[in-house]
This record gives structure tokens, sequence and C-alpha cells, in this order.
């Protein structure tokens, strides 16, 4: 049996610190999921087998299950379930295919997957001590990168910076800083052309005022449209300070955001009379090197294509989630890919647009379906990297 993406919708994604500030979480996760509600009101919603959403956190507003809580909260029939998964950056991505993975073998014929994350509202995390009256007690914010870390961990594998093993990919695979500031310019330039099709997928958050009516924010604020090459050079390396080439302009931000796809078997298409998007063809993860984890998008696509029966030749788009240029361009070059190959990202990509962690996924997964059923074109691969060494893939027909 095949499943389906039939639907999907997403927040705008917001800036750390920024607009979406003081929308909670679950609020905002729920606020996805009520809205594919309301765009499938043709849709028995008591029929939704699971809903699962990815969440890299989950320390804070988004703690004990915030799917099921995001379910309760957009008022979804009691009788449906909720999960919340994590596979840190790929947490959406790995909800969709888990769940499409579920229809196919019948467990139902609807589901919702996605995926949500607020890390500008993430917490301070503190452990407790190790005795009565101790002062050894651990303080981290939470917002990213490692924390509790156990010794043997760190003596193994290193507990290196997302930005430090980007920087490690530059040293093997010897990427410049002047290719990697290109090609984050690209993204921005083409999250800028794109801006019609990119609103298309998402859904105005209200943000409460004191006074007065809510405003509604409907932009992804982290782009940065006018972003140039000179502006991009003139960046102070962000985690070596001598001979570093990631930046802040280079690498993707710490954000705000969430997605929520309806996702449907065949049966389900004909019991609701679904049109769908795309077919879920074929997914994989694969494991790698904690401090070269940026590379994990080529083991991960290599093993996805290879259980679609499909070479790298007939993808027709390529979603590959830009956590870093250095790190995108690392995997491309690793897969034979030119840097300017116009089926990767056409639409900009996580340096333009942001990389809410347990959201990036869904959207890479929304995204490419959208752009598939509108372009004409039939197969896209969607891959991501995955902090402490891992990669997801996933390939999508259009139907």
């Amino acid at each position: 049996m095949d499943a389906f993406i039939v639907d999907g919708i997403r927040t705008p994604i917001g800036s750390f610190g920024g607009s979406l500030s003081p929308v909670r979480a679950d609020d905002l996760a729920a606020l996805v999921l009520r809205e594919l509600r309301h765009r499938n009101a043709n849709v028995d919603f008591s029929q939704i087998a699971d809903v699962v959403l990815g969440c890299a956190n989950q320390a804070g507003e988004d703690n004990r299950n915030v799917a099921r809580m995001a379910t309760l909260l957009a008022d979804y029939p009691l009788n449906v379930p909720a999960e919340t998964t994590n596979r840190l950056c790929a947490s959406g991505l790995s909800a969709v295919y888990q769940s499409a993975r579920a229809l196919a073998v019948g467990d139902g014929v609807l589901a919702v997957a996605g995926g949500v994350e607020h890390m500008t509202r993430a917490p301070y995390v503190m452990s407790k001590t190790s005795k009565a009256f101790g002062t050894d007690a651990q303080l981290y914010d939470s917002s990213f990168g490692w924390r509790f870390v156990n010794p043997a961990m760190k003596a193994k594998y290193g507990t290196d910076a997302m930005g430090e093993t980007a920087e490690n990919l530059v040293d093997r695979y010897g990427i410049s800083r002047e290719d990697q500031d290109a090609y984050a310019v690209r993204s921005q330039q083409r999250a800028a052309a794109a801006a019609e099709f990119l609103a298309g997928e998402r859904v105005a958050v209200p943000l409460p005022q004191r006074k007065g009516d809510p405003i509604l924010f409907n932009t992804d604020e982290f782009a940065k449209p006018s972003t140039t090459v000179e502006g991009l050079a003139a960046l102070r390396p962000a985690f070596r300070p001598q001979n570093g080439t990631v930046t802040a302009g280079n690498a993707s931000g710490l954000n705000d955001g969430a997605a929520a796809l309806l996702l449907a078997s065949e049966q389900g298409l004909k019991d609701h009379n679904l049109q769908p998007l795309v077919r879920m063809v074929s997914g994989a993860a694969a494991g790698v090197e904690p401090r070269t984890m940026g590379i994990g998008p080529v083991p991960a696509s290599q093993l996805a294509l290879q259980r679609a029966g499909l070479t790298l030749d007939q993808m027709d788009l390529i979603e590959l989630n830009e956590a870093f240029a250095a790190q995108v361009l690392a995997c491309t070059r690793a897969l034979g890919l030119d840097d300017l190959d116009h089926r990767i990202n056409p639409n900009g990509g996580a340096l333009a647009l942001g990389h809410p962690l347990g959201m990036s996924g869904a959207r890479l997964a929304l995204t490419a379906a959208r752009n598939l059923a509108q372009s004409g074109k039939r197969y896209a691969l969607v891959t991501m990297c995955i902090g402490v060494g891992q990669g997801y893939a996933v390939v999508l027909e259009r139907v």
C-alpha cells in the first residue's frame, strides 16, 4: 500500500527573540493543526490514526508530549492520539515518514504529521546536585547545543558545537569561505524570488497586544534579501577566531515555527475524496561521525534512492536543509553535484528562511510536495543532516 501527502500548512518562521516570542510552543503547534483541519473541512478528523510532531527540545512549554497537548488545544476529537518524536534536526521529517509508513502497512487511513520548535522560549535547565546541599549544579541554556554531556561521550566522539562540525567539513573537503558566502547569497536571492510561492504555504499567527486586537504576523522574518557577497565577507568567523570560515551569514539561525501535514492511504483518499500532492516513495536514516555530522545527507540519500530504485539524476528537485553553507557544499560535492545545480533548494533554504529544528523537516517536505505539484515535475529528494552524526532522506513522487 502507498501513503500520500495531501495538504500542509506552516507558520512563518520567526527570528530568535523576534515576532513569535510571545507565542507558546504548544499554541504555535495547535495553530497549524487547527488550520489544517479548517482547510480540510470535508475530512472526518476522528478518523486520524495518529498525530506525530517532531520536536528537538521538549524542555519547556513543549514538554510532556507537546503533540498531544497541541492536538487537544486544537480541539481535535479526543479519540485522536498523538506522539512527539525527536531526531533532533530531522524530527519533523522523521515524523512525516514515520506516519507514512504506518499508513502504508494499514495502521489507519489518515494521519497528521509535522513539527514545532520554539528556540526563543527554550528555558534554562539546571541539574540537581550530586548530594544534599551540594554546589555542583549545572545550568544550561537549552535553546541549542550540548548539555549534561556524558564524559564518556566527549572522550570517544568529542562534543563539537554545530558550527565547529561545519568547520571540520571545511577542513576535510577544502571548502573556501568565498564559496560558502556565494552559496548563502544565492539562498537569500532564491527565497526572495520565491516570496509568492512561500506565502502559499503559510498561515498568519495572531500576536496578542496589550491594547486592541491581535496583530497578524505572516513574514519569514529571518530572511535578509539585501544580503551581498561583500557584506558577508566583512563578517567575522563565529566558531574559529583564527582561520575560521563559518559566520553568522553563511549559517542558519535559531528560529521559531511549526508545520502540519495531512497524509492519507489509498483508502483514505477514496473515503474522503482527497487529491494528493505526492506519494511517499522511500526513506532512510544513516549514521555518520558526530564531528562531521553535516555529511549525513550523503549516505541517507544514497540509501533512500537505492530503496526507491532511482538515481540522483532522476531527481527533479533536491531539498537539502541548509544548516551551514559549508555543510551543503560538502554534501553536494560528495554526491557529485555542481554548486550551481538548479535543482537544489530553488526556493531558498534555511540560510535565508531559518531552521526551527523540529519543524524544518516538515517544512522541507511541504515545500517539496507543493513544488512538484505546481511545476508538474516528478521526483524530489528531501534530505537533512542531524546533530550527533546522522542523516535523513525521503523520496517523493508527484501523482
